[in-house]
């Protein structure tokens, strides 16, 4: 079965769109790296059943296999919870980046992720270029590069120079700054053409940095995170020593059946 669902989303056509291919059995990498380039989605997630009840997992984008992906593990348990493809309260995935746990909270959908740390660094010299913006703080997040600017509003403006954050050796580049809105205690944006994704709509992964990042800052140990990008998109975070818990809902586009 093949779903497209719209995660860390409110409303249909919001958050990030991710292709989920529910499997009865493991198959060729190759024919995953294929359907995903086909699909053409930010990530496709392939999951399929263990013997011990749990689930395999795997991400995708239309160039590479991904190491952690929040918003289509937010996707494939949605998926796997609307089919009756699974029914306990609690869905454990095993990943390339360790076993992650989804159980239901009401209407949202919580995630046990691995923290991510935030260190400062120096910022690459074409930096502000590359992003559009002043530059008031550049730290390695993991993979990516996290910057800080100004406020809200500049990250909701960026217009980055996509072909310069491309030669950045990062996997992406999260933008981000204090929120304006009370709603939201920050707001960020992420740019990875490295990885295939000019922009990505919502980013659960990076979340597993932000929340750390803006928790230690605003002494805050629940935060909430709006990736301000065209279609929009809520992350809870809560910040749990070297784990982080994200929430968010999903909602179903379409599902159909491989040919």
């Amino acid at each position: 079965m093949l779903m497209l669902i719209d995660a860390f989303a409110d409303a249909p056509f919001t958050g990030n769109p991710a292709a989920v291919c529910l499997l009865t059995h493991e198959v060729e990498t190759a024919w995953m790296h294929n359907l995903a380039a086909e699909l053409n989605q930010s990530e496709t997630a392939f999951v399929h059943p263990r013997i011990d009840g749990d689930w395999d997992l795997r991400w995708f984008t239309p160039t590479l296999e991904a190491d952690l992906c929040g918003h289509a593990t937010l996707a494939t348990a949605h998926g796997l919870w609307q089919t009756a493809t699974a029914i306990t309260p609690a869905i454990r995935f095993h990943t390339r980046s360790g076993v992650l746990t989804c159980t239901r909270r009401q209407a949202d959908i919580c995630m046990d992720f691995p923290a991510v740390s935030v260190n400062a660094t120096m910022p690459p010299e074409d930096i502000e270029a590359a992003v559009g913006a002043r530059v008031i703080g550049a730290y390695r997040a993991g993979p990516d590069l996290l910057i800080e600017v100004d406020d809200a509003a500049t990250v909701r403006a960026l217009q980055p120079d996509l072909a310069l954050i491309a030669t950045l050796p990062v996997r992406g580049v999260i933008v981000t700054a204090v929120s304006d809105d009370p709603r939201w205690h920050f707001v960020s944006r992420f740019f990875a053409p490295q990885s295939g994704i000019p922009e990505d709509p919502v980013t659960g992964s990076a979340h597993c940095a932000l929340g750390p990042f803006w928790g230690k800052r605003l002494r805050l140990r629940d935060l909430r995170g709006y990736q301000c990008s065209h279609r929009g998109g809520t992350v809870g975070v809560t910040v749990l020593s070297d784990r982080v818990e994200l929430s968010g809902r999903a909602r179903t586009v379409f599902h159909g059946a491989l040919a």
